[in-house]
C-alpha cells in the first residue's frame, strides 16, 4: 500500500474518531442525568457508578485514539 494512502487513511481515521469523541462528550455532558438514569435502570447499576463509567469510557477512548490513530499518523508524516 502506498505511503500516501496510509497517511490519508490514518489522518481521516483520527479526524473521524476525534469527531465522534467530541460529539459523545457533548451528549454526555448535556444529557448526563437522563443517560445515567436510563443506563442505570437497564443494567441495574447505581447512577453514580454509571457516571463514573462514562468518565472511564471517555478517557479510555481518548487514549486509544491517540495510540492507534494519531501516533501512526504522526509517524507516517515524519517518514
Amino acid at each position: 500500500m502506498p505511503l500516501d494512502t496510509l497517511v490519508a487513511f490514518f489522518g481521516w481515521l483520527t479526524a473521524l474518531n476525534l469527531a465522534f469523541l467530541v460529539i459523545t462528550s457533548l451528549m454526555l455532558i448535556s444529557f448526563r442525568d437522563r443517560f445515567a438514569a436510563l443506563h442505570a435502570s437497564l443494567f441495574g447499576l447505581d447512577i453514580e457508578t454509571v457516571k463514573a463509567a462514562y468518565f472511564s469510557y471517555l478517557a479510555t477512548y481518548k487514549i486509544l485514539i491517540f495510540i492507534f490513530c494519531l501516533m501512526p499518523y504522526l509517524a507516517l508524516r515524519l517518514i
